[in-house]
This record gives structure tokens, C-alpha cells and sequence, in this order.
């Protein structure tokens, strides 16, 4: 399985400050044992809709965006998100919150959103480290079976009756 780590930041992307926050979406998904490219350090707003536009175009099997998903007017990473999706995934992004909430009442603020696109499971988390290792920890039992899912994989059996 395949998965691309893009960061959204208008800083990291013109080299005022280091990216920390896609480094750790890299280890994450590599720890779920997917094969990571990344991070891709993009301007938030369009630049990260091309960059999802070329993962679902070059098949990765997941693409997990971190930044750009607060309030501020310069976050625009869930409206480009939604432009590329061809259906969205809510109760993956309201469990980033809800994780986030339990440690940050600000958490409550980003609008990360997850669907898929084409073939592809696009996640938008939080620009904070903090908010990439919550959201990491809700999408660890869960993103492997969303791939096979997507890839027209059979539930497991687990002994209920269907």
C-alpha cells in the first residue's frame, strides 16, 4: 500500500520555518506499514489541491494532508480537499476532532475532512504536532481496512452473523 504525506503551510513552504508536522504523518503511516512518499512541502490553498489531484492521478492508495484546516483566512485545505473528493468520509474527520477535543478544546476548531477520491483515501489533519499524533492515533486501526474497503475488499469475518 501506498501513501503520500503533503503539508500545507504557507511558512514551511517558503522556508521560514521547518516542517515538523509531515515528517511525523511519514512515520505514522510507515509504523501502519504503508510505503510513504513525503512529505510534499506546498503553500496552502490550490497548491494543495494539485498536489492531491497528482496523487489520485499517480495512485496512491492514501494521501494525509496536515495544515491548513483552521479558521484563519489563509486556511483553505478542506475547501480544495472537498473540490478533488468524489465522496466524503465524515466519521473519519468528526474522530480527528473528537480525539484532539479530549486533550484541546481548540481542537474543536479544524475542519479537516476525509473522502475519497477516485481510488484514493484523502485525510486532512491538523497542522500541529499535537493534532497529527491524535489524528494518527484515530486513523492507526482503521486505515487499512478503509484501503482494502476502497479496493473492493470484503468485510473480515468475525464470527456475528450478517
Amino acid at each position: 500500500m501506498r501513501a503520500l504525506a503533503i503539508t500545507a503551510s504557507n511558512r514551511a513552504a517558503a522556508g521560514v520555518y521547518e516542517d515538523r508536522g509531515g515528517p511525523l504523518v511519514v512515520a505514522g503511516l510507515r509504523a501502519m506499514g504503508f510505503t510513504v512518499d513525503g512529505p510534499r512541502v506546498v503553500p496552502d490553498g490550490d497548491p494543495v489541491g494539485g498536489a492531491l489531484r497528482e496523487a489520485v492521478a499517480e495512485g496512491y492508495d492514501v494521501v494525509v494532508t496536515t495544515g491548513g484546516t483552521g479558521i484563519s483566512p489563509t486556511d483553505r485545505t478542506p475547501e480544495v480537499t472537498r473540490a478533488v473528493l468524489d465522496y466524503e468520509v465524515p466519521g473519519v474527520a468528526e474522530a480527528v476532532r473528537a480525539a484532539g477535543r479530549e486533550k484541546v478544546p481548540t481542537a474543536a476548531l479544524s475542519r479537516g475532512v476525509c473522502g475519497v477520491a477516485g481510488r484514493t483515501l484523502v485525510v486532512n489533519l491538523p497542522g500541529s504536532t499535537g493534532g497529527v499524533k491524535d489524528g494518527l492515533a484515530v486513523l492507526a486501526p482503521i486505515l487499512v481496512h478503509a484501503v482494502e474497503q476502497i479496493r473492493g475488499g470484503d468485510h473480515p469475518t468475525s464470527g456475528r452473523p450478517s
